[in-house]
């Protein structure tokens, strides 16, 4: 299959609700307009004419997040569902083309964004399509080569991040939040799993991660909702990264997810080593993976196996480190 958007998208439950992310599950946004084929080609043929003539053909299933639709062979058109995911298409278009030239592997290229119209409220997104098949754990659990080009992405990404930046440059929150944040619907998650996961080693993992020293540097970008769904592989090998929308900067140990969505115990200490992650921030990060876990699988697990098993092995990683 070829995509340019599965994300939590393509899982809701995978590692969904980085920092930049409003947390997903029922409640979060309840306003859903209605989005179809006819809509898409209002806009479109309205706001950017020379496409009109381009097919559009619904990628299905896109994910909790967007609606995506392929336009011809080389376009996208991706809009949000709820608000929660509004402004994504803006924060892309801003910041990928500054970020690509300095990263090893592709991300999306922003091509479009169009206005509000016909009824649908919100900004959306003509992208580039990116050919590729989402990562799986099957495929790259086990590969070191993974794990280091993974780790040599973040490495990049935190590499390039520009010091004189305000938090909210062009309107965009790029702070995201924090654990902290999250104290209190991860506890109420850790109650209600009790039965699945052990209680006691989630809680201690918790008080652990909100306890470890906090991020002393200058802050650093981080991707926001680094996990498997995230991922395109390319005839077996990584070939990009999608779905920016928790872009930010600050404590990038919320990116270290992917260590416990993706690898197994040993890729995962290659991608540790590679990336030189002290023990705090390996700390938040496992908890980040445990917070994130636990929303998802509070949220879908009970009616999408697939979220079921991928939030077990995500939250028992994160227990085990």
């Amino acid at each position: 299959m070829a995509t340019d958007g599965r994300t939590a998208e393509s899982g809701p439950g995978i590692a969904e609700s980085g920092p930049g992310i409003a947390e997903s599950g029922p409640g979060i946004a309840e306003f859903r307009p209605r989005i179809d084929a006819s809509l898409v080609g209002r806009l479109v043929d309205a706001q950017f004419p020379q496409w009109a003539e381009l097919p559009l053909t619904l990628l299905d299933p896109a994910g909790s997040d967007h609606v995506i639709y392929r336009m011809g062979e080389d376009l996208s058109v991706r809009l949000p569902r709820h608000a929660g995911a509004i402004g994504q298409a803006l924060k892309e278009s801003t910041w990928l083309p500054r970020l690509a030239p300095h990263l090893p592997l592709a991300v999306p290229e922003p091509v479009a964004v169009g206005r509000p119209a016909f009824g649908y409220p919100w900004p959306w997104a003509v992208s580039r399509w990116l050919d590729g098949e989402v990562a799986t754990v099957d495929a790259l659990a086990d590969s070191h080569e993974a794990a280091v080009e993974l780790a040599g992405f973040l490495t990049a990404l935190q590499r390039f991040a520009p010091r004189d930046i305000p938090a909210g440059h062009g309107g965009h929150d790029l702070t995201g939040g924090s654990l902290a944040d999250r104290d209190r619907a991860t506890r109420a998650a850790v109650a209600r799993v009790g039965g699945v996961f052990e209680t006691d080693a989630m809680t201690a993992l918790w008080d652990a991660a909100l306890g470890a020293p906090g991020w002393d540097r200058p802050p650093v970008w981080f991707h926001g909702d680094f996990h498997t769904g995230n991922l395109l592989t390319v005839d077996g090998r990584l070939g990009a990264v999608i779905d920016f929308g928790g872009l930010g900067r600050g404590d990038p140990a919320c990116d270290l997810t992917i260590a416990f969505t993706l690898m197994s115990a040993t890729s995962r200490a290659v991608f540790r080593t590679a990336l030189g992650v002290d023990e705090a921030t390996w700390t938040r990060g496992r908890g980040w993976a445990l917070a994130t876990g636990l929303n998802a699988y509070t949220s879908y697990a009970a009616v999408d196996p697939r979220v079921a098993a991928q939030t077990i092995r995500q939250i028992t990683a994160a227990l085990v480190g």
